[in-house]
């Protein structure tokens, strides 16, 4: 883990980033869903 060794704050930008980063996609994700109603389109 020598490459996470204090590399001038760049490496705690992404430990932070990318986890709020998959939040906000998967919350994206839902809210589009919600919009349309939560429901697929009916297969025959």
């Amino acid at each position: 883990m020598e490459l996470l060794a204090h590399q001038g704050g760049w490496d705690e930008i992404l430990l932070v980033a990318g986890p709020l980063a998959l939040l906000a996609g998967l919350l994206f994700l839902a809210n589009r869903r919600a919009s349309r109603g939560g429901r697929r389109p009916q297969e025959r």
